[in-house]
């Protein structure tokens, strides 16, 4: 161990915590559940990611420039959208995608305008050791909100068909039709940003003001950065999911008002 305030981590010990993947590969395997596969590729895609990450951002902090930072963005945001498509669980209409990429980009820009220019304002405004992790957070928050509240709309109006037709036939307008399953879509995405705010500081310690302690900075900034780093994310998460379900679930039905739970193309 070095002779600093942060512990250094040998590599045996590192290795030693991929114990834990096995573990629940093994735990998959006995219970029978097909997600050995998908559970390896994350280990490793992970590992690869944030090592060419750290690499990376070491890079933009020390040569900032304002083309590489929005060029970061602009991959983060990419790659969000295409991993909501591959982990909805099925094949999602044009139409679909469509909703998914413009609440997903319209939500998150909004929000980490609003929080770089208003709450912080840092300058120059593109210095990336502001920007690129303050994006991280919101961008990835949002596409895990999304990504469920398109799991919980498919889901809901596969196994709700019957009621929704139901519904249609009796006179109900399409939007009044599928309302308590919209609410229940979006209720689900945020309840887990809801949740993290809930156990803060008792179950959850944020990494971000943790490490800002460590580091030397003031508990109370520390403290200030982390409270507008959630309030951001609440705010990201809220508004990319209601956005996405305004603009996606017209995309269920045709002129006539007639219901495909799969989605039109």
């Amino acid at each position: 161990m070095e002779n600093s305030s942060i512990i250094d981590i040998e590599l045996w010990r590192l290795i030693s915590a991929y114990l834990f993947v096995l573990l629940l590969i093994l735990i998959f395997k006995v219970r029978g559940i097909t997600r050995q596969k998908a559970l390896a590729i994350a280990a490793l895609r992970m590992t690869l990611q944030l090592v060419i990450a750290g690499y990376v951002l070491t890079y933009l902090f020390e040569f900032s420039n304002p083309l590489l930072t929005l060029g970061v963005i602009f991959i983060m945001e990419g790659f969000a959208i295409y991993t909501i498509y591959k982990q909805a669980g099925t094949r999602l209409s044009v139409s679909l995608k469509k909703s998914i990429a413009i609440s997903m980009i319209t939500g998150t820009t909004f929000c980490l305008l609003f929080f770089n220019f208003i709450v912080i304002h840092f300058e120059p405004w593109y210095d990336p050791r502001y920007f690129i992790p303050i994006a991280g957070m919101i961008i990835g928050n949002s596409m895990t909100g999304i990504t469920l509240s398109v799991k919980e709309l498919l889901n809901s109006f596969t196994t709700q068909r019957d009621m929704i037709e139901g519904a249609l036939m009796l006179g109900a307008d399409p939007k009044a039709a599928v309302k308590p399953y919209v609410n229940h879509a979006f209720d689900s995405a945020v309840l887990p940003t809801i949740n993290n705010m809930l156990g803060m500081g008792i179950i959850f310690l944020p990494g971000m003001m943790t490490g800002q302690i460590l580091s030397g900075v003031s508990p109370l900034l520390a403290i200030e950065y982390q409270i507008v780093i959630l309030l951001g994310i609440l705010g990201s998460v809220g508004l990319s999911v209601i956005l996405f379900i305004l603009l996606s679930h017209k995309n269920f039905f045709n002129q006539d008002a007639q219901f495909f739970p799969e989605g039109k193309n």
